[in-house]
């Protein structure tokens, strides 16, 4: 009776998570930015109050608030007269799918090749981390670029050219989880029981890995938000007409001082959006790290 009581008693692994995480005040915070960002991205058709595409055949109309605003565009409308909120919630559409698709794609190259150099080790490991570490010597931004102008501009070719530029940490950080558990009891057990080396590498060793991975994937998906922003702002990434926040603001930058809110507005999307993954990042950290649990 005792035991059934005590195992009853003992959280779950999702309740245990919760609370290490909603200690972090910050990290709930972020979570409920994100969260609303998220819900904006779904039903964008839905909550946007005009087509981000369609101009008004009103030039530069300022916010609502402002000298010479107009109720129906709260935001005012950018040079060629489209609205601006429009623009700025379908954003978080293209945001929020760069900063998913490449850190998946990051995350699956780069914790193939990890797991691959730090359980094989020997010629492929020193292979497999100087080529990383070639593209760690490189500024990250710089690399993008020259990638790109390679494949060519691009929103698609965007995208891959951040997800080569953030595999290296993948790669690093599976490699150090991988070459800590390979040699430790459970691992050779089951080499001794007879396990092949695709079981031991992907059903033995990398589940245990997987809680700094999860970490890295936050940090991420926001680099590759402000990458993307950035090689927009450059006119090497989404192309115009384009409702991408990095595009809005290259397409504003000539207006930087006659109406400094057609900078202003996209540049808080980036900046609250990458803050909001980051405090999430944050609390993931708390969540998922055994040290941080015991302290």
């Amino acid at each position: 009776m005792s035991t059934t009581n005590t195992t009853s008693a003992q959280p779950s692994g999702l309740s245990e998570f919760w609370y290490y995480f909603s200690r972090n005040k910050g990290a709930v915070i972020g979570l409920v930015i994100f969260v609303f960002v998220l819900l904006l991205a779904i039903f964008a058709p839905w909550v946007a109050p005009h087509d981000p595409n369609v101009p008004s055949g009103m030039q530069r109309v300022p916010p609502a608030w402002a000298e010479g605003g107009n109720s129906q565009f709260l935001l005012g409308t950018d040079a060629v007269g489209r609205d601006m909120l429009s623009r700025l919630i379908f954003g978080t559409r293209f945001s929020l799918f760069i900063g998913l698709v490449v850190a998946s794609l990051s995350a699956v190259a780069g914790v193939l090749l990890g797991l691959i150099a730090g359980y094989f080790r020997g010629r492929t490991d020193t292979v497999i981390m100087r080529v990383m570490d070639i593209i760690l010597a490189f500024p990250s931004l710089l690399l993008a670029l020259v990638l790109v102008a390679v494949l060519g501009p691009g929103l698609l070719n965007a995208m891959i050219a951040i997800s080569i530029v953030n595999q290296p940490h993948f790669v690093r950080l599976t490699r150090a989880a991988v070459i800590s558990e390979r040699e430790k009891e459970y691992v050779v057990a089951s080499r001794v029981a007879g396990a092949g080396t695709l079981r031991l590498m992907f059903k033995t060793i990398l589940p245990n890995c997987v809680a700094p991975l999860i970490v890295q994937a936050t940090l991420a998906f926001s680099a590759a938000i402000l990458d993307a922003a950035a090689l927009g702002f450059l006119g090497m990434g989404a192309q115009p007409p384009t409702a991408e926040w990095g595009t809005m603001l290259a397409d504003a930058r000539e207006f930087f001082q006659s109406s400094p809110s057609l900078v202003t507005f996209p540049g808080l999307c980036i900046l609250i959006t990458v803050l909001a993954i980051n405090l999430m990042g944050d609390g993931l950290r708390d969540a998922l790290d055994p040290k941080l649990k015991r302290s």
